[in-house]
């Protein structure tokens, strides 16, 4: 599973860092990025309820 995050389109609201908070975090301006647990994908199924979470679907998972 592959987590990629559009970062332009991120308005900062936290609903993925809520939902996974080990997988997810905001930088200082609020834009979510993937932690490093994340990157490599994984088959955490908090991850598709972030993507589902997320006001402006700026988090995309695929599977590999």
């Amino acid at each position: 599973m592959r987590i990629s995050i559009d970062r332009e389109g991120c308005i900062g609201s936290g609903q993925c860092t809520l939902t996974a908070p080990a997988l997810f975090g905001q930088d200082d301006m609020g834009i979510v990025y993937v932690l490093p647990e994340g990157a490599e994908g994984t088959s955490d199924p908090s991850v598709r309820e972030a993507e589902q979470a997320c006001p402006v679907q700026a988090i995309t998972v695929a599977e590999d």
